[in-house]
């Protein structure tokens, strides 16, 4: 289903009154106009580096089957585990707490294992604010987990700066995006986004992820879900990516 496309997220941050939308983080996979009347989608033009050449699409390589079934990818997390993420500015690493969100937990742990956190763009970075990702670059894999939807919990733990958080369109919605909380975001705790786990290594590596596009990228996600990679990097050439993940022994 089609969630709302864009978090108003900026307009909390800048202490803006907003009374047009609910506000929700984004975990959209499809943007229609009539979920957000009031937007326009920044012109690629505008936003994209100049040197950015369009390229031919390439045929894709397929994804692993493994990463096409959701409903398979199954099993309880243990109750602390670390997540090392290897990204184009350096390392950091996230301890998750079952305790605090198991089924976010459970999911976040499956993901991580199954090897999804690989060549996945931060594709919405906001000084401090969040810096956010988890649509897969491969449209397939994206289109595979748009349903597969986990139910909200209470929040037990808050949008601390360093705590990752899911990310989500309305109820019931959480999947695959997460934020990164680059401050202290306490009033999202209000609004149902608990934090599953803390950055407890490398958090200046996350503070300097590229942030020149602000909230650029995050107006095109039913795009990105659709084309992939290829649509980032020709548009938004200097984005930062996870290169892989795993968990820690």
């Amino acid at each position: 289903m089609c969630g709302i496309s864009k978090f108003g997220a900026g307009a909390i941050h800048r202490g803006i009154a907003l009374v047009l939308l609910p506000v929700l983080l984004l975990a959209a996979s499809c943007d229609p106009p009539q979920a957000e009347p009031m937007r326009r989608e920044p012109t690629l033009a505008a936003v994209a580096d100049e040197s950015a050449t369009p390229k031919p699409d390439a045929p894709l390589p397929e994804p692993d089957p493994k990463l096409l079934a959701p409903n398979e990818t199954t099993g309880e997390a243990p109750a602390t585990f670390k997540a090392k993420f290897h990204t184009t500015k350096g390392e950091f690493v996230i301890a998750a707490h079952r305790d605090w969100s198991p089924k976010g937990v459970d999911r976040f742990h499956q993901l991580v294992k199954l090897g999804f956190f690989s060549d996945i763009a931060f594709f919405r970075a906001v000084d401090g604010f969040v810096a956010q990702f988890g649509i897969h670059g491969h449209p397939k894999v994206s289109a595979a987990w748009q349903k597969a939807n986990i139910a909200d919990e209470p929040v037990k733990e808050g949008n601390k700066r360093g705590r990752i958080v899911f990310a989500k369109a309305g109820p019931n919605t959480r999947t695959t995006q997460f934020f990164l909380n680059l401050g202290d975001n306490k009033n999202l705790d209000a609004m149902g986004f608990p934090a599953i786990g803390e950055i407890v290594e490398g958090m200046a590596v996350v503070d300097s992820l590229y942030k020149g596009y602000g909230e650029a990228p995050s107006g095109h996600q039913g795009t990105i879900s659709a084309k992939g990679n290829a649509f980032l990097r020709q548009n938004f050439p200097k984005l930062d990516y996870i290169t892989s993940a795993e968990i820690m022994p």
